[in-house]
């Protein structure tokens, strides 16, 4: 899951929320959790997930590289498809981090975001005398005379 997976930009995430990135996942599941902290978890998850397709790219084509490797086994054909591979999801990650960047940028310092207060809403309820009660609807109206 790349939840748990790392990302380039994590320590960003957390320089901004104020929290390392598990207990950012936690703090996203309640109820009271900040839209822009839900929306920057899932540009992470995306980066994760891209930066993991990016190194098993990488890797195949070292591996395929392998100076060990018998050259009967080079394709250039397995080695262009790799490499639009990795165009490709070179090109992704460097959107997510982008778009995960300019969200960081566009919040509030930690120390200049306000705390929400949690106050209790108190209710006050009394009960009033008799002669305080309201007085009925029509009361007071002059009845129309009849001819």
């Amino acid at each position: 899951m790349s939840r748990d997976k790392a990302s380039t930009m994590d320590t960003d995430l957390q320089k901004v929320f104020g929290n390392p990135v598990p207990e950012l996942y936690e703090a996203a599941a309640g109820h009271d959790a900040p839209p822009a902290l839900a929306h920057a978890l899932e540009l992470r998850s995306f980066l994760a997930l891209t930066e993991e397709q990016v190194a098993r790219v990488r890797d195949r084509v070292h591996a395929g590289m392998d100076p060990d490797l018998d050259m009967d086994e080079l394709s250039a054909d397995k080695l262009r498809f790799d490499a639009q591979w990795l165009e490709a999801a070179l090109e992704a990650r460097d959107g997510y981090r982008a778009a995960l960047g300019e969200l960081l940028r566009s919040m509030p310092q930690p120390s200049q975001q306000a705390r929400p207060v949690r106050t209790a809403q108190l209710r006050a309820t009394a009960t009033l005398p008799p002669s305080a009660a309201p007085a009925p609807q029509r009361a007071g109206v002059a009845q129309a005379r009849r001819p």
